[in-house]
């Protein structure tokens, strides 16, 4: 008992006081360098080990430790742990790059019907062939040495991180018309925004589709929240399928207004029906500008024949590149539309779908939101 009651005088100088200080108030500093600082600031003022560690709730030779370390080493010194000697590494560098150079193959083509290599596979086939490869040591290699070793390399044989490859040769080129046309919005805003000059009869569109929107029912009646309850809407998980539509849709980058259709498809016919929607909706004298894809009903021959019958001029169409569908302005609008009207909705036919969705759109359309591009658009001509 003596041992705990016995003073030991910590002497500290006024700097040292002042950081401990500031590391026994902090919140972001490991538990344990707070604690230690709290301990030594604490028996500075009461110089005994049970006093301090009864008002701390630390046990007396827990401060007596720490005391003893900070007079040995110093106070600032005594508060992280000493290194220790550990158990000697068994796994050589040339076993590590021999495990992760297998990681970075994929499990199959090792022989195993996995797609991809899980910590545990690897862990088993390293114990399996390591030694034959010439690496003794992982002959007895288990999932939690994998899983560090992949650490350190910061490899992650498990996941897939997708990308999309360029396979449009002209991509450069056909992004540079897509920038043009934004170029040209641009300029015909501000050509609007100056009062007296008559603006150039121009509408510019950004088009496209957004397929298979699910008519989807509920089986049971969605719960309402309930405070004090539970906080969200609850809902039967089973759900009945009405089948998908198709949102045919653009925006007219100078006013913003969403010109939009809700078809089963979207074919040629569906198509060449938002064409008719929109030369309906402009002047005569208005060029029509469209910014789509490349999808096949945009350059069949029943649209271009339709294209044939209107006057030269009326329309023209800019395509994205492939794999390009990014640099049109309408699927930031679909993104939104998609977040907003369509999560988690609900309905008991196609035909409330079709309504909801046109009920959206013109909800949008109260509210205009005129959509602008800036990536690259110094670069455009």
């Amino acid at each position: 008992m003596a041992g705990w009651r016995q003073v030991i005088e910590l002497a500290m100088t006024d700097e040292e006081i002042g950081r401990l200080a500031v590391i026994a108030r902090s919140r972001s500093e490991p538990v344990s360098r707070v604690e230690r600082a709290q301990m030594m600031l604490a028996y500075r003022e009461k110089p005994s080990f049970f006093a301090v560690g009864q008002d701390l709730g630390q046990h007396h030779q827990t401060v007596q430790r720490c005391v003893e370390r900070a007079l040995a080493y110093g106070p600032l010194a005594a508060l992280d742990d000493r290194p220790r000697p550990g158990k000697e590494p068994t796994i050589t560098p040339e076993a590590k790059a021999w495990l992760v150079s297998l990681a970075c193959d994929k499990a199959r083509e090792h022989g195993y019907p996995h797609e991809l290599w899980t910590t545990r596979l690897l862990a088993r086939h390293a114990r399996e062939r390591g030694p034959a490869a010439g690496h003794e040591c992982l002959a007895n290699l288990v999932q939690g040495t994998v899983c560090k070793i992949l650490g350190q390399e910061d490899i992650k044989p498990h996941k897939v991180r997708y990308y999309l490859e360029r396979r449009d040769a002209e991509f450069e080129q056909k992004m540079a018309k897509v920038l043009c046309v934004y170029r040209e919005v641009q300029v015909l805003k501000k050509a609007a925004a100056k009062p007296g000059k008559p603006s150039k009869p121009v509408a510019i569109v950004s088009y496209d589709e957004k397929p298979g929107i699910q008519a989807i029912a509920t089986t049971a009646p969605d719960l309402p929240p309930k405070p004090g309850v539970h906080a969200t809407f609850a809902r039967d998980h089973e759900y009945k399928r009405h089948g998908t539509l198709s949102l045919l849709a653009g925006i007219d980058l100078l006013t913003g207004k969403v010109h939009a259709l809700v078809r089963d498809r979207h074919r040629s016919l569906e198509f060449i029906e938002f064409l008719k929607l929109l030369d309906a909706a402009y002047p005569a004298r208005t060029a029509i500008k469209l910014i789509l894809d490349n999808h096949s009903a945009h350059i069949s021959r029943e649209t271009r024949t339709w294209l044939a019958t209107r006057p030269p001029g009326r329309f023209k169409f800019t395509f994205t590149p492939t794999h390009g569908s990014w640099l049109n302005l309408v699927e930031g609008f679909f993104s939104k539309f998609a977040r907003s009207v369509l999560r988690h909705i609900r309905v008991a036919s196609k035909h409330e779908l079709r309504e909801r969705i046109m009920a959206g759109i013109e909800d949008v359309n109260r509210h205009p939101v005129i959509h602008t591009w800036s990536y690259k658009l110094a670069e455009a001509a």
